[in-house]
């Protein structure tokens, strides 16, 4: 999209001068404090002497880099403290006196070990929200378990579901969906958090399991028949799970092309010259007999859709009324002509590995607008800027440093 100037007078966001402390790692922790960051918060990203494990995958993963710890780290600051270390622990509670948020997906129970519980926090600062990103709820039996993307797709029927609409075997989605979606929705449990935090004035624990957030993106619309006592029928909403819901083929091709209203049935049969069948073919009454037979009409869409060229059907469908796309891959995604308009893909210079490709924040602000304010930090690129912030003296700095309870780094040297 395009990029929107802030004036100076402005904030940098929705989110500026709030402070986050980002003891989160991998996908869904680092998902939701980049979002934050994005908006304008202070993100300080709190990692171990070998630094969040996705610096190394990918390529330039032999300098901490890696693509997928660029998509998940920009607009923060790198801060290395060696937890295993109480001077380390005391630093990070210094730390969190004057921050905002604490975020973390190490399991609870892990962090009472290290003095860092929510009740500690708390106490060190009442008006801290406590962002805890756990696998499954504390107050049931898998309290303890260890949880990961794929683990939660099973745990949750994604995996069977996905399998079973494509006639094959459980399989997990190629995306991590579990991780970002969870990640999204820490995101607005902290800011409602933060919110509720001005009208009171007091922080709070907040806990944010994958395994019951995740549970609704499933059963929501697969509970189905089951949602009633005695139950109305089985699980899985028809029209989800039918073999022939996909992309259609066309001579060309393939496109979504979605024909779902009263209204999308009345253009596509008309169009294709077979209006008759709205008065003689009773599975075309309404959406109830149309999700009852959805297979048997998905198959006559697919049917008439190869017939035709993808630039005829999008010529001779109103594209205004009914949903039809091509389907794009990941190649032709990064040349949508809707996307280079409004200058989602942005080319921005990282002062390490070069020319980097980004998204864009996809939300567009009429005042308090986000900007790229950060590249992705080093390991312990701010470590020392951090503690001298936060009213350390710097012989403490030093001796913090000496110790080996923070590590301190400079960016590496640029590999362009």
């Amino acid at each position: 999209m395009t990029p929107q100037a802030a004036s100076p007078t402005q904030p940098a966001g929705p989110l500026a001068g709030v402070r986050v402390l980002d003891l989160t790692t991998v996908f869904m922790g680092p998902s939701c404090t980049q979002l934050l960051g994005d908006l304008g918060a202070d993100v300080v990203k709190i990692e171990a002497p070998s630094g969040d494990s996705t610096r190394s995958i990918g390529p330039c993963g032999d300098i901490g880099l890696g693509p997928l710890f660029l998509g998940l780290n920009r607009n923060k600051r790198s801060v290395v403290l060696d937890l295993k270390q109480p001077a380390a622990v005391a630093a990070l509670l210094q730390l969190a006196r004057d921050a905002d948020v604490f975020a973390t997906n190490v399991r609870p129970a892990a962090m009472r070990r290290l003095g860092l519980g929510s009740d500690v926090l708390l106490a060190a600062n009442p008006r801290l929200i406590y962002a805890s990103m756990v696998g499954f709820s504390q107050r049931g039996p898998y309290a303890a378990k260890a949880a990961f993307d794929d683990m939660i797709q099973a745990a949750t029927g994604l995996a069977a579901v996905v399998g079973e609409a494509a006639g094959e075997v459980p399989r997990y989605l190629p995306i991590t969906i579990a991780d970002r979606s969870v990640g999204l929705y820490a995101f607005g449990v902290i800011s409602a958090a933060l919110y509720a935090r001005e009208r009171t004035g007091r922080g709070q624990s907040v806990e944010i399991p994958m395994f019951e957030t995740m549970i609704p993106y499933v059963l929501g619309d697969h509970l189905y028949g089951r949602t009633f006592e005695p139950a109305r029928g089985d699980f899985s909403y028809p029209r989800l799970m039918s073999p022939n819901r996909r992309p259609y083929k066309t001579r060309d091709g393939y496109v979504c092309c979605l024909i779902y209203t009263d209204r999308h049935w009345e253009l596509f049969l008309n169009a294709i010259g077979k209006g008759e069948l709205l008065k003689t073919d009773p599975r075309l009454a309404n959406i109830r007999t149309r999700t009852q037979a959805i297979d048997a009409l998905y198959q006559l869409v697919a049917d008439e859709l190869a017939q035709r060229s993808t630039a005829e059907w999008r010529a001779l469908l109103p594209e205004s009324e009914i949903p039809i796309f091509p389907m794009h891959t990941f190649e032709s995604l990064l040349h949508d002509e809707h996307l280079q308009q409004t200058g989602f893909f942005q080319h921005t210079e990282h002062p390490v590995v070069g020319a980097v490709l980004e998204t864009a924040v996809p939300s567009e602000w009429s005042d308090t607008v986000p900007r790229h304010q950060r590249p992705v930090p080093a390991l312990g690129q701010h470590t020392t800027e951090v503690l001298r912030e936060a009213g350390f003296a710097p012989a403490d700095i030093d001796a913090l440093l000496a110790s080996g309870a923070a590590r301190a780094a400079k960016p590496p040297s640029s590999t362009v």
